[in-house]
């Protein structure tokens, strides 16, 4: 797949293919969308919130889930808030989820079975990492994308003006439902 990647590519740059997509490091829409990495999100979603390249910062995650207040996720969204001039936020789950169903005794089972050490696991667990809460998905996307958004609104280093939204889309038709609206929007 590689190959094939850099041949298009070689090709892509040649033509000048990228000039369609040229744009700033800012967004032009002052927005940071945190998301899933699901595939059918890839297109989707862009063209369901008529962004075009250059208009928000795009941070995808497993389920959209910001595990940790302290994360790469969580720095993402600052660095886009403080170097970048994003003034809101929008965390944008989805259904059918793979997060939702995943099952941290499978993940594990299939780790060893692609020559994982079962010590390496141990290690993990032994040394104050919950592996089993790390790998777990979750049950609901509302409550998930409620608990994102939860974070970025409470942590100690999002100022009061930043608007913080939690959405759900359809992976199938793009339609979205806004599940937290930020009180300081103006609608």
């Amino acid at each position: 797949m590689l190959n094939k990647i850099l041949e298009f590519n070689k090709r892509f740059v040649e033509n000048k293919e990228y000039e369609p997509y040229l744009s700033g490091k800012f967004p032009d829409k002052e927005v940071v969308v945190v998301t899933c990495m699901d595939t059918r999100l890839v297109e989707l979603l862009p063209k369901a919130l008529d962004l075009r390249n250059g208009d928000v910062k795009m941070i995808k995650t497993a389920g959209a889930v910001i595990s940790h207040p302290f994360g790469s996720v969580m720095r993402s969204i600052l660095v886009s808030i403080y170097e970048l001039g994003a003034k809101e936020v929008l965390v944008i789950g989805h259904h059918e989820c793979g997060m939702g169903n995943t099952d941290p005794t499978r993940i594990k089972k299939r780790m060893i079975e692609s020559g994982i050490k079962e010590e390496n696991l141990d290690i993990l667990n032994s040394s104050g990492i919950d592996l089993d809460k790390w790998l777990s998905g979750f049950t609901d996307v509302y409550e998930s994308v409620g608990h994102s958004v939860s974070i970025i609104k409470n942590h100690p280093l999002i100022p009061d003006n930043i608007e913080v939204h939690g959405l759900v889309i359809d992976p199938h038709t793009g339609k979205l439902e806004v599940i937290h609206r930020d009180e300081k929007a103006e609608w």
